[in-house]
């Protein structure tokens, strides 16, 4: 399977254009598929749950980027903050006051990107886009010194339809700009627009992805 890992990390890469960084989802999977797509080159990887992440760092090469995708609960984030990258999956105003001051504790500064919820899904977490608008609008988040917000982040629905899928992403993608516009002119940093996953990546790099989230298609079927 290793073999697999490292042909099928490289059909992916053949499919991202210069400018899209791919994390690869290595959640579910064990240390030996992480390490053939490491010895092929990819730095990037992304997982969901802390006690799994947490092994993980600790047993895997030092100069890997771990992505935290998945919900994150407040309580959980003092075991990441020392050496997590990312976290892509900030949903509320609250989580990112803890990941600020975990973060300071650490003597850190976390990048962060807001997690919207476009998808005709309840099951979906993140930030509406009124409500993103009015959480930037109290400028409270100036305020926090050890979080550096990167972008924005979004699933689309998990359908069959190309167009509601590239329709969501659109609407991520056209809202990313008013808040570069509104906020962020000036920040470099603020970049990213994370979306994309196994079955819909190749959507989201039409839809002005720069982050795509890949792990079946990489990985094969979860093992654990």
């Amino acid at each position: 399977m290793e073999t697999d890992v490292a042909k099928n990390l490289k059909e992916v890469l053949g499919n991202l254009p210069e400018g899209v960084q791919l994390v690869a989802i290595s959640k579910f999977h064990p240390n030996e598929y992480i390490e053939a797509a490491y010895a092929a080159g990819q730095r990037i990887f992304g997982e969901s749950r802390e006690q799994e992440l947490r092994l993980k760092a600790e047993q895997l090469p030092k100069d890997i980027q771990w992505h935290f995708i998945g919900h994150l609960q407040g309580n959980k984030v003092k075991s990441i903050a020392p050496y997590i990258s990312m976290i892509e999956s900030v949903d509320t105003f609250k989580l990112m006051k803890e990941i600020n001051k975990q973060a300071e504790k650490n003597n850190r500064v976390i990048d962060i990107l807001l997690e919207l919820h476009v998808a005709d899904e309840e099951t979906k977490f993140g930030f509406s886009f009124e409500a993103c608008r009015s959480m930037l609008a109290e400028a409270l988040w100036k305020q926090m010194a050890n979080i550096r917000i990167r972008g924005l982040m979004m699933m689309a629905s998990n359908v069959e339809d190309e167009n509601q899928i590239a329709s969501e992403m659109n609407k991520a993608a056209d809202f990313f700009d008013e808040v570069k516009r509104d906020y962020f002119a000036d920040a470099d940093y603020f970049s990213e627009r994370s979306w994309g996953m196994s079955h819909d990546y190749q959507i989201a790099v039409k839809c002005r992805s720069t982050m795509v989230r890949v792990g079946t298609t990489i990985f094969g079927a979860r093992v654990s």
